[in-house]
């Protein structure tokens, strides 16, 4: 797919103009994740109500388990919407239909979705949340391969042993930082001009894994190499380290779908939406570094 296929606004009539900017509660399910907890923080920060849906939090939310969605939206504007683990997954198209349902239901009148970058299934999954949503706007928000997980995510024992065993092969891609990220999200929660838009999000290059790794040594001060795997082997891998079969299949399988090069294209959305560049993957290794990520 190449960018000029990508989607950036639903100009027709779908009951949404004119709506403006959103000002009551929102939810953020999972709200205790990488991402979900960034856009708690940024809401916050604006003074906008927010409820951070979890599993054991406050405000009680499980994609697992439908019958505590109603209380969760209830009262809510808009709504973040980060399903766990994958939009690609087996059930996640049901899943966003119901959720969607029961949006509408509540009266909530903004979606903004977080899926992934060329992934067909996702993008069957955004579908199912469109079609259920009724007169809510929808925004959908497709990231690349997320910076932080090198420094909060599967990568991050990788970096700190100084090997990345990955299924990636030579592909290159635009890793994207969360901060980014959460920053649109926040943007297409609460202004105005989103509805019904499909942003592809990507850092400003793309680079190897290799490459990565490379940046990530300078950062930490210490060798970091890549070791590049197949699919049935970083499985494997995974089972190892307690990943039930079907969910490491599925996690190698994903990765070769996602990393075989057709992501490798940058794309301007996040300056088209927050009016700047994104951030450059070597200014997040030095701020984790800083951090101490990888003091482990």
């Amino acid at each position: 797919m190449t960018e000029s296929a990508y989607t950036r606004r639903d100009d027709g009539d779908n009951g949404s103009k004119g709506v403006g900017r959103v000002t009551g509660t929102v939810l953020v399910t999972s709200g205790t994740g990488k991402t979900g907890r960034r856009v708690v923080e940024r809401l916050t920060a604006l003074g906008v109500p927010v409820r951070s849906g979890s599993r054991t939090g406050e405000v009680p939310f499980d994609w697992q388990d439908d019958t505590g969605w109603e209380a969760a939206l209830r009262g809510t504007e808009a709504a973040y919407v980060a399903y766990y683990p994958d939009l690609a997954v087996p059930g996640a198209a049901e899943a966003m239909a119901a959720f969607g349902r029961t949006a509408a239901a509540c009266g909530v009148r903004r979606l903004v979705l977080l899926s992934g970058r060329g992934e067909p299934q996702a993008a069957v999954a955004e579908e199912a949340l469109r079609g259920a949503a009724g007169r809510a706007e929808v925004t959908v928000v497709r990231s690349a391969f997320f910076a932080q997980n090198f420094s909060e995510g599967a990568l991050l024992d990788g970096v700190i042993g100084g090997e990345l065993v990955f299924p990636a092969g030579t592909a290159a891609e635009p890793f994207l930082d969360l901060d980014d990220l959460a920053d649109v999200v926040v943007a297409a929660l609460t202004g105005d001009g989103h509805a019904g838009a499909v942003y592809e999000l990507t850092g400003p290059r793309s680079l190897t894994f290799e490459q990565a790794a490379d940046e990530l040594g300078r950062a930490t001060g210490r060798p970091v190499r890549y070791v590049p795997v197949t699919g049935p082997a970083y499985a494997s891998l995974l089972e190892e380290f307690g990943v039930a079969g079907a969910e490491a299949g599925f996690l190698a399988e994903l990765f070769a779908t996602l990393l075989d090069g057709h992501n490798a294209a940058t794309t301007d959305d996040v300056k088209r939406v927050l009016g700047r560049e994104p951030k450059d993957f070597s200014g997040f290794a030095r701020a984790a570094a800083r951090d101490g990520a990888w003091h482990g």
